[in-house]
């Protein structure tokens, strides 16, 4: 059971004090402090736990982010990032004595530069929006989360998202040119920029995937690439998810390098096939979804080479994208897969972890076994091809005994990743959700150089608090 922070009783007592302050510096309906108006903030992608802030304030400058966290730094108080909420680890979730910053109004697309492949777009521009505002002129953005539609650049900065086309493009890391943040004292910096490396320390590194814990990010530069002459997606089904396993390891070991390479098992294949009707075949325990991109000539003969793979584990079928509504389909399946499950759970919990790509059968094996043991079903949608792991435990959150049940298998999903040579993460964050399980994955000293990093950006821990690290070492520390 994760366990929320006790707040800090001098700020709520000077809750109306800190609100009116706020208002003197941001628009009359930049402020937000009904306790109606909050419910939208009080949780995220992770609803199983829910805080009304104190408050919730919308700036739509650099400036005035500035402003609040001058004010906030000001008055010792703590303040989490908030893009869309789509977080899955309870990364945006909010504290009772935090103000929350939401970035969604900060929305513009600053700068789109062709010739030299960049594009400068504020924190509150979606994932999709960026590849909206380039389609035109041939050109996209690569990382693709499957809340591409709804999930904000910053937030993709802050978790380091990937999606179904991280396995040839990379993850937001590999996409990231530039950052404009602010710093808890107010602050505003320029890292990076339109050019291929920066100078000085690799604040890129730092700053990507830190979960707002250092800063707040407020406009981004990033890459944007040429789209590809075309692209084929192929089904291929197979009797077991351990087939499918094996599969995917071979196909990466060949080294052919598809643009995506997913793995759904057979309740998540039905599930999506209801919502999508994309020609799922409903007779498989395991299913690939494979894209290739480039010529015409470039993807027959890699849909050859992976054909050849995938019938050495004899598929049950294969099947090929005959037009572009057909590929449509297919990844409308997939990319609803989170949202279609919850047609046959009332409730479930999306876990994030990643393993080498040659555990795959082991793993499925072992995570098949748990779902037994823990007496709860489990929907396995990932992205193979990097081992980004994606199980959707089922359970029913009216039933205390239900919800503690899929909390402990799904810690010992994210144990396995870490004991077969993989991470408690790949795009998802920690967020309040992994963080008792960092341990796990680093000794005390590799954490406790780890917070001296924390402190240095933020030394009072006023940035998104009691995420990442465990809560009775961030509580000594804040």
């Amino acid at each position: 059971m994760i366990q929320l922070p006790e707040p800090k009783q001098d700020v709520l007592a000077r809750r109306d004090a800190i609100v009116a302050g706020l208002r003197s510096l941001l628009a009359k309906d930049a402020v937000i402090a009904e306790p109606l108006r909050m419910k939208p903030y009080e949780t995220d992608g992770l609803p199983s736990y829910r805080q009304l802030p104190l408050a919730v304030v919308l700036p739509q400058t650099t400036e005035e982010v500035s402003a609040v966290m001058r004010f906030c730094r000001r008055n010792g108080v703590r303040v989490v990032p908030r893009g869309a909420g789509t977080s899955l680890s309870g990364g945006a979730l909010p504290l009772a004595d935090a103000v929350v910053v939401g970035l969604m109004r900060m929305n513009r697309i600053l700068d789109v530069n062709y010739a030299d492949r960049f594009a400068v777009v504020q924190a509150g521009v979606t994932n999709i929006g960026i590849t909206d505002a380039v389609a035109g002129h041939g050109f996209f953005y690569a990382p693709d989360p499957s809340s591409q539609l709804a999930c904000m650049i910053g937030g993709n900065v802050n978790m380091n998202s990937g999606g179904a086309h991280c396995l040839k493009y990379g993850v937001t890391a590999n996409n990231l040119l530039g950052l404009k943040i602010v710093t808890v004292d107010g602050d505003i910096i320029d890292i990076g920029g339109p050019h291929l490396d920066a100078a000085g320390y690799d604040w890129l590194g730092l700053l990507t995937g830190s979960e707002g814990q250092l800063a707040l990010i407020t406009e981004v530069t990033v890459r944007i690439l040429r789209a590809p002459e075309g692209a084929r997606a192929m089904l291929a089904a197979f009797r077991s998810n351990e087939i499918a396993g094996a599969c995917v390891a071979d196909i990466m070991a060949s080294g052919i390098i598809p643009v995506a390479l997913e793995f759904m098992d057979k309740p998540a294949i039905h599930a999506c096939e209801a919502f999508a009707h994309a020609g799922y075949p409903l007779d498989a325990e395991a299913m690939l979804i494979i894209e290739v991109e480039g010529s015409d000539e470039e993807q027959d003969e890699l849909l050859a080479r992976i054909r050849e793979i995938c019938n050495r584990h004899d598929p049950i079928s294969m099947k090929v994208s005959q037009s572009a509504a057909e590929s449509l389909a297919i990844w409308k399946g997939r990319k609803g897969a989170f949202g279609a499950v919850g047609r046959i759970s009332p409730d479930y919990m999306c876990m994030d972890g990643v393993i080498p790509t040659s555990k795959l059968p082991e793993v499925l094996r072992r995570i098949g076994e748990m779902s037994e043991a823990y007496g709860l079903k489990v929907a396995n949608i990932f992205h193979a091809g990097d081992g980004n792991l994606h199980p959707l435990i089922m359970f029913d959150a009216n039933d205390p005994d239900s919800f503690h049940r899929a909390e402990r298998f799904g810690a010992d999903v994210l144990k396995l990743c870490v004991e077969v040579g993989g991470c408690l993460t790949g795009e998802h964050g920690v967020g309040v959700e992994k963080r008792e399980l960092m341990p796990v994955q680093f000794e005390q000293h590799e954490l406790d150089h780890q917070r001296r990093i924390k402190t240095a950006f933020d030394p009072d821990w006023l940035l998104n608090p009691h995420k990442v690290f465990p809560l009775q070492a961030t509580t000594s520390a804040a």
